[in-house]
Order: C-alpha cells, then sequence, then structure tokens
C-alpha cells in the first residue's frame, strides 16, 4: 500500500515509470503493451524526456522484446542505469552496456525466454540460508564410505519418487537406469537432442508414444467420459512455438550458469520446460531432472552428491500440484482453443509469450523449500541411518555369525516389528538365534535406532497434473 502522494498520472508514462519504480519489470504485460500502441507513441514518450533513467529502460524494453527500433536519438551523456531493479527482482549478477540505450542489461535471460522472480521476504531469506555451504558441511564431517553409499540410496529415492509422482511404479531396472541418468546429470551442454535422447531414456517403450518433439496440440487435464471432449487444466505451447521456446530456455541455462542464483535458475528452467510441454510423454520426469542438470552444472551439490529433490517433491505433491497450476489455471481463460479430430486441442491464437515471461516467484520458493528439506532433514537422516547401521551391524556379529545381507534381514524384521522380532522371524528366517541373542539384538536395535527417523519407503503419491 502506497500514500496518495505516489498515485502515478494517468498518462503512459506515469504509469510505466510507476510500474518500474515500485513493481519491477512484468515483460509479459509489457510485451502485450508494446505490440498494442503505435511505435510512435512509444517513441514521443523518450524524446520527452531522454535523460530520464526510466525512459531509457522503457526504450531498451521496447526494442528488446520486439526486436524493432523506435526513432529516438542517442540521449547524450548520461549514467547507464540498471534495466532491471535488483532491490525488486533477481537479475543477473553482471550484465552487459547498451550503449545505445545507456542502460545496464542485467535480466537474467533473452527476449527468447525469461521468466522473472520476485525478491519477497521468503525468497531473500532461503537465498541467505546458504543451503549449499551446509551440505558441504554435513558431508565434510561424514566419511567418505558413508558418504558414498548415502549418495547412492538418494540417488535411487530420487529416480523412484520422480516416477511415483507420475503414479507409476517401474521396475527395478528401469528406476536404476533412470538414476543413472539424474547421476550424469549437467555432464552435457542443454540441447533439443539432449532433451530428446532424455525422452526416449524415459519412455523406454516408444509403440504407443511419439518420440521427439510434438507436432500436434498438447493439453493436462482429463478427456470427458461420454463424448472424449477434452478439459484441458494447462494447454501446452503450440507445436510451432516449441523450438523457438526450447532455444530460449537453452541460451538461459547457459547464461544462468554463472550468472543467477542457482535454485531459481532450476525452478525457472524446470517450471519453464514443464509447462513449454514439448513431448507427448516424459515431460514430467524430464522437468524433474533438468533440476539436478542446473544444480550440476552450477557445481551447488557437493562432488558426487545428488539431492533427492523428487522425494520431498513428492511429500509436498499437494503443493506441487498448486505450484504447476498456478500459471496454468491463471492463464487458461486467455488461451483459444478448439476440439481436434483425436481430441486434442488446437490453440487458435498467439501464446508463446504466456510460457517465456511468468512469473516463477512462487516456483523459486517451493524448489528451495524441497533443496531445504532434503539438505537439512534427507541428506542427515541418511547419514546418520547408515553410520547407526554400521554399528548395529558391527556390535550384531559380537553376538553372533552372520553375512552383512543376513544382517540387513534382521534389521528389517526388527523396523517392521517396531523393534521387536515378530514370531514369524523366531520361528523361520532366524530359527537359529537362541533367545537370549534375540534379547540382546533387541536391545542393541533400541540403542542404534530407536531416536533415529528411518528412511522412508517411496509409495505411489495422489499424482500431479504434469
Amino acid at each position: 500500500m502506497l500514500t496518495p502522494r505516489h498515485r502515478p498520472s494517468d498518462t503512459l508514462q506515469g504509469h510505466l515509470t510507476y510500474a518500474l519504480r515500485y513493481e519491477g519489470v512484468d515483460l509479459f504485460v509489457l510485451a502485450a503493451l508494446f505490440k498494442a500502441l503505435p511505435a510512435d507513441e512509444v517513441a514521443a514518450l523518450v524524446r520527452a524526456e531522454p535523460t530520464s533513467a526510466y525512459a531509457r529502460r522503457i526504450w531498451f524494453l521496447y526494442e528488446w522484446l520486439l526486436g524493432a527500433q523506435l526513432n529516438v536519438d542517442d540521449p547524450g551523456k548520461v549514467r547507464a542505469v540498471e534495466v532491471v531493479d535488483p532491490r525488486l527482482q533477481i537479475t543477473a549478477s553482471t550484465g552487459s552496456i547498451s550503449s545505445r540505450h545507456h542502460v545496464i542489461d542485467n535480466l537474467p535471460g533473452t527476449a527468447a525466454f525469461c521468466p522473472m522472480v520476485r525478491r519477497t521476504p521468503r525468497v531473500e531469506a532461503l537465498i541467505a540460508s546458504d543451503l549449499d555451504r551446509r551440505a558441504r558441511d554435513v558431508v565434510g564431517r561424514t566419511s567418505p564410505d558413508v558418504v558414498a553409499r548415502a549418495a547412492a540410496f538418494l540417488l535411487l529415492s530420487d529416480s523412484r519418487s520422480s516416477f511415483a509422482i507420475e503414479n507409476e511404479r517401474p521396475s527395478p531396472e528401469r528406476a536404476v537406469r533412470w538414476g543413472q541418468a539424474i547421476a550424469q546429470a549437467g555432464e552435457h551442454s542443454l540441447s533439443i537432442p539432449e532433451l530428446e535422447r532424455l525422452q526416449r531414456l524415459v519412455i523406454g517403450d516408444a509403440r504407443f508414444v511419439r518420440l521427439e518433439l510434438r507436432v500436434g496440440g498438447g493439453f493436462v487435464g482429463l478427456h470427458d467420459r461420454q463424448t472424449q471432449a477434452p478439459l484441458p487444466e494447462h494447454i501446452s505451447a503450440r507445436p510451432e512455438d516449441l523450438r523457438d521456446l526450447l532455444g530460449g530456455l537453452i541460451v538461459y541455462a547457459e547464461r544462468a550458469e554463472t550468472r543467477v542464483n542457482a535454485i531459481i535458475a532450476a525452478a525457472i528452467i524446470a517450471f519453464g520446460f514443464v509447462y513449454i510441454h514439448p513431448f507427448e510423454d516424459g515431460n514430467g520426469r524430464i522437468h524433474r531432472w533438468l533440476i539436478h542438470h542446473v544444480l550440476a552444472r552450477a557445481k551447488y551439490n557437493p562432488p558426487g552428491l545428488v539431492f533427492p529433490v523428487s522425494a520431498a517433491i513428492l511429500r509436498e505433491v499437494a503443493e506441487y500440484r498448486r505450484v504447476l497450476e498456478s500459471c496454468s489455471r491463471r492463464l487458461l481463460p486467455f488461451i483459444q482453443w478448439r476440439e481436434t479430430e483425436d481430441h486434442n486441442v488446437e490453440v487458435l491464437n498467439e501464446t508463446a509469450d504466456y510460457y517465456r515471461f511468468f512469473d516463477a516467484t512462487v516456483h523459486a520458493e517451493f524448489l528451495y523449500r524441497c533443496v531445504e528439506q532434503t539438505v537439512e532433514v534427507d541428506l542427515p537422516n541418511e547419514v546418520r541411518f547408515l553410520e547407526a547401521f554400521d554399528r548395529f551391524s558391527a556390535e550384531v556379529q559380537r553376538i553372533v555369525d552372520m553375512p552383512s545381507r543376513t544382517v540387513e534381514l534382521l534389521r528389517r524384521f526388527l523396523h517392521q516389528g517396531n523393534g521387536t522380532l515378530s514370531m514369524r522371524g523366531r520361528a523361520n528366517e532366524f530359527a537359529a538365534l537362541t533367545n537370549d541373542e534375540v534379547d540382546k539384538i533387541e536391545r542393541l536395535f533400541d540403542e542404534c535406532f530407536g531416536s533415529l527417523p528411518l528412511p522412508d519407503e517411496v509409495e505411489i503419491g495422489s499424482g500431479a497434473a504434469f
């Protein structure tokens, strides 16, 4: 809330200046506005105050968004100003000078793809939390062997969780194969062929799904049971816009590696991809893979460790759905479409800007919370569990000699029995143990695991829209 003295004059210049000063840069609104305005009207606004910092920013943004030059002369010797106010929005850490406009281009992306994030108190607090340093602290005080084993378990957990979010139960081989793809995230630069390779890996059996970019429309939602008419909750980018949008996303990823906060860049790239929805199937898992790719390229994770972000998302799947829908439901009324013969959708109006200029603030906040859970909960719990298991295994071996695989089976029985070996276990798998040995092992289990939250088993969630 601002006082009446802040009210802008009821002119184009007054409202644009007010927006840039107090609200930040909304590229989606500006693009729509500039397309509707005569170029001469914008040029006259700039010429009226050629040295004004706000007029020069408006001038730059007009030409940057539309790719067309205004009839405006050089403003002369003036101090260059940043296009985006870094106090209001997340910007690139370094910018380039536009000598024509005398501004510093600190936009994090290009006109082909540039979602923005507002500097909310929550975003500021999360940036200041130094999650990457805290993760390295946990790793630094843990033995390399335990770290390596924790990394393997967390990787598999992320792979299984990513399938569970889609309501799928993959075979162990498929889960491991996708986990390997996650482990390799960041090794190669992003490209359309690389994304298509990932889709082939995700789908596996391509007999009923088109691989490579869509050639038809796309939507997320249901079909009417009687008529099969589409009931969209989200409508994907038009097929003719896919290469341009993905090209912009790829350039954004390259620019962001050293110029944008890693988690914010990951949120923008991953959610931007899933909104574009370039494939017939596999978009959701590739969207989550992109989070790992961006964090790995920025060297945000401790070496050799993958944050199990999908496991955190699975625990918050209802909120995940709300985040996914935060843009889709708001924009759906503005997308004109018709049903096709195969009960798909055909988009009838220009929609590319919906996917290249969305506000990604809630997406960045959500992803930060997920990474925070992995650093504060998943990673320490996995390390504590493995250290506790090592102690349990060593002490069991002092009581009775048994193979490591049998020790793990014994731990599972005790876990299922809340620390007590079941009658079935006593009568079958562990019938060779004496009552005295069982009593000692049960006490040992309580000492090692009694106060420790054990790693969750991955369960099928309610499913996310995307």
